[in-house]
């Protein structure tokens, strides 16, 4: 009994550690790479809180498509781009602050929708196949966003100030300042508790999207998400439109994004025309992952610790880099690898896990076969 209780014992820490694997990975890297780095930890903290409140809201629009089966959504990238377009004609029209923000938001709504509904029925005709091709398809409409950024705006959307405008008379500078809407939403309600700036506003507006990602979950929309992301065929059979879900979700996915982009770059304080959309995908969805998430599931929980873990990374590794070997630039390496290497392992765990559930699955069916003979 007692050696019973001491394998499920093992047995349940094994899986454990299996289960999360990612996040214990880079808990370890930051215990070594903080104390090497020599930063305080009110600096930290400092820098910890105000990346919260600048990617989280991002990285919580990628919840809703995992739920409905969809996969990592690299098709967010869509709605990032809505959020620019709608930024540089809120600059052009000179609405900056708070109503700046909040109109910005309203006018990428439409922009956001249409995205999301080509993408979501592009991806309907991917089944199995949906995070390359909403990656594939974000490079194509990242190559609409080019043409419409740099011929389309002056010569057919009107654009009056030309301090945003190239010098040729047409087209979208790099990049478009956004001093007079910077941390606007930030410093709103802001408290300082410690020496530590707390963005109270901006952390409202995310503590109401996961209270609304919870309520989102009960309902009925959620509950047909939630099944046709267990198994389409079975939620098909229950009578749920599973086209039309899948749809819906990523519209939601898109709109979402578009939302949070604009809340990024409020922070941040300037857009960077052509290049600001071109990661944001990925490191929002590697800081998921490193929260302990995978494919086919994720918590708030998991958005918030990988926040944490993800961009501690990203503070301490550069610093730490320059002191270990003299070169700032393996720390900056180090990022990139990190980040590409954490979405490949996750991926590959979760190949794995569903090879190992299908040989399962198919070893079950041959021993009921074998005994429905005999």
């Amino acid at each position: 009994m007692k050696k019973q209780s001491q394998a499920s014992g093992a047995g349940a820490v094994a899986r454990f550690l299996r289960q999360n694997s990612v996040p214990l990975m880079f808990i370890i890297i930051c215990a070594v790479l903080i104390p090497i780095s020599g930063f305080s930890a009110g600096y930290l903290i400092n820098e910890i809180v105000t990346r919260m409140g600048r990617n989280i809201f991002l990285i919580l629009s990628l919840l809703i498509p995992i739920t409905a089966g969809m996969g990592l959504n690299f098709g967010m990238t869509l709605g990032a781009m809505a959020g620019e377009i709608a930024l540089i004609l809120v600059s052009d029209w000179q609405i900056w602050g708070i109503p700046g923000i909040v109109l910005a938001m309203i006018v990428s709504i439409p922009i956001s929708v249409g995205l999301g509904l080509l993408c979501g029925k592009i991806l309907n005709m991917a089944k199995g196949r949906e995070m390359v091709t909403s990656y594939i398809t974000s490079f194509f409409i990242g190559g609409v966003y080019m043409l419409v950024v740099l011929y389309m705006m002056g010569p057919i959307i009107p654009i009056a100030h030309s301090s945003i405008k190239l010098p040729r008379g047409y087209g979208i500078r790099n990049t478009v300042s956004l001093l007079s809407m910077r941390q606007s939403l930030d410093n709103l309600l802001a408290i300082r508790v410690l020496g530590v700036k707390i963005p109270t506003l901006t952390f409202l507006i995310i503590g109401l999207m996961c209270l609304g990602i919870v309520w989102f979950g009960k309902t009925k929309l959620g509950q047909d998400m939630r099944a046709v992301g267990q198994d389409i065929q079975v939620a098909r059979d229950a009578g749920i439109d599973v086209e039309r879900t899948r749809l819906i979700s990523i519209i939601i996915s898109t709109v979402l994004a578009g939302f949070g982009m604009i809340i990024y770059l409020q922070n941040m304080g300037n857009l960077s025309t052509y290049s600001s959309h071109t990661q944001i995908g990925m490191f929002c969805i590697a800081a998921l992952l490193v929260g302990g998430a995978s494919v086919e599931k994720a918590s708030i929980g998991n958005v918030f610790l990988g926040v944490i873990l993800f961009h501690l990374m990203f503070i301490v590794a550069p610093q730490a880099g320059a002191k270990i070997t003299g070169d700032s630039m393996i720390g900056e390496y180090f990022r990139v690898f990190a980040s590409y290497g954490v979405i490949t392992i996750a991926l590959i765990m979760y190949e794995t896990r569903k090879r190992k559930a299908k040989l399962m699955a198919g070893r079950q069916l041959q021993l009921a076969q074998s005994e429905d003979v005999k």
